[in-house]
């Protein structure tokens, strides 16, 4: 009797251990996961319940944005890498499921999108419908470099990145703005002391080291894992201008000690030169953009930008750099289409190759073809009269993006770098009597172009 007695007690025991348990996994499915946004049902075609996750976490977002009238496009490269080799699948597929969640259950621990600061108004509804959905959110600002200038350097800040996390995941959201020169801009993203640091993973986001420009994308709504959403109309377009998308701003600020120290020329020359430089700028960038090649502020020009913010009202000319890698042949009647007959060409492709148009007035435009060695860049210069060549030598540089008289191009990265090589160390200093042939730092002898060579490598118009 008293062992039938035990077995029944270890019965009741073990069920009762069982409904408990029971009751806990109901409890935190129907309650906890609901409350800490990880309960959610099973995607098509997840494989695990984080996977599930992202793909729910990205919905609730799309939801929330969705109902507060924010238009916003995915440019998370990693997913955009996934969807542009299936991008005509997706273009021409129905609306119906998808069989498996390809693309938003990849393995990660963020989602990026961007979204343009006029498209919406900053309301703080947003924020708050956003936790009662199980959000916690982070809001990024920073000063508004557009309305930096000479005149001021303004203290306004704006928003710049938005980040929203949800269970394990988290959606970072890119401000993007409009710039004078017809782009989009994003800015850093940097945390302020009191932020938290562990919130996501910030060294692994993809946009926020650097400020970056782009161009205005063509948008496409798409239905990616049973979600619409808009994505660039051209992923593989989109990822190429990421890779390169680095944003330098003018330096206000040492432009304006600079001319406390030297001030600037007001005089009626000097407004027309500039006016006309930027015109001839302009010009020349919207060629050379149709051409598909691609440039950069150099010498005289990207000192200027570098030093003042502005056009160099005694250097009378415009000078821009073309890695001799980019060079085409139309380059010289697509310049004289646009109405800037070429003044001279010296040397060749194979070296040394400088053209000079001329524009209107007295204002030339001179472009620069840079030569790379293993451990240098180098471009050349030759003397008419002589036939003797020069080589100018600068340390190995990239390009960034950047905002000049209304325009976006490209400047060396490494810019104090670059104006060092050939201005030297006093490159604050202005000088007006400039020789090509010996005041650069960086100049050095090249020989002298053989006199039988002379007809095709000295030509001036």
């Amino acid at each position: 009797m008293q062992k039938i007695n035990r077995n029944v007690v270890l019965a009741l025991l073990s069920l009762t251990s069982l409904v408990f348990l029971l009751f806990q996994l109901c409890y935190y499915k129907f309650y906890l996961s609901q409350k800490n946004g990880a309960a959610f049902s099973k995607v098509r075609g997840s494989q695990s319940g984080q996977d599930s996750t992202r793909w729910h976490v990205v919905r609730k977002f799309l939801g929330l944005i969705s109902s507060h009238n924010i238009p916003v496009y995915l440019i998370d490269p990693l997913i955009l890498g996934l969807v542009d080799k299936d991008i005509e699948q997706i273009r021409s597929s129905p609306d119906g499921p998808s069989p498996e969640c390809k693309y938003f259950c990849a393995p990660r621990d963020f989602t990026t999108f961007a979204l343009l600061d006029k498209t919406w108004k900053h309301e703080v509804g947003l924020f708050r419908t956003a936790e009662k959905m199980g959000f916690q959110w982070l809001k990024i600002i920073n000063k508004d470099p557009r309305l930096d200038g000479m005149d001021d350097l303004s203290g306004m800040e704006i928003p710049l990145h938005y980040i929203f996390k949800l269970a394990s995941h988290a959606i970072h959201l890119v401000v993007f703005y409009e710039r004078s020169g017809n782009f989009l801009w994003h800015g850093p993203l940097r945390l302020r002391q009191h932020m938290d640091r562990k919130f996501v993973p910030f060294r692994k986001l993809h946009f926020g080291r650097y400020p970056g420009a782009y161009e205005k994308p063509e948008l496409l709504l798409v239905s990616i894992d049973d979600l619409k959403v808009q994505i660039p109309k051209n992923p593989s377009s989109f990822l190429e201008e990421m890779s390169h998308s680095r944003f330098l701003e003018c330096r206000y600020r040492e432009a304006r000690a600079f001319f406390q120290l030297y001030p600037d020329d007001a005089s009626f020359d000097a407004v027309e030169f500039r006016k006309k430089a930027k015109s001839l700028l302009h010009l020349a960038a919207l060629t050379l953009n149709n051409l598909g090649v691609k440039f950069w502020l150099s010498s005289g020009t990207c000192l200027g930008w570098y030093r003042q913010c502005n056009v160099i009202p005694h250097s009378k000319d415009v000078d821009l750099g073309i890695f001799i890698r980019d060079y085409k042949a139309d380059i010289i009647p697509a310049f004289q289409k646009a109405g800037l007959p070429l003044k001279h060409k010296f040397g060749k492709v194979e070296d040394s190759l400088e053209l000079s148009f001329q524009g209107e007035g007295d204002v030339k435009l001179d472009i620069f073809f840079f030569y790379e060695e293993d451990d240098h860049i180098w471009n050349g210069g030759t003397q008419a009269k002589s036939g003797k060549k020069f080589k100018y030598l600068f340390p190995k540089f990239t390009l960034c993006w950047t905002e000049f008289v209304e325009l976006k191009v490209h400047v060396p990265c490494e810019t104090l770098q670059y104006v060092e090589a050939n201005y030297g160390p006093e490159w604050k200093v202005p000088v007006k009597t400039w020789d090509w042939k010996s005041s650069p730092s960086n100049v050095q002898d090249n020989g002298v172009w053989p006199i039988d060579e002379w007809d095709n490598v000295i030509q001036i118009y």
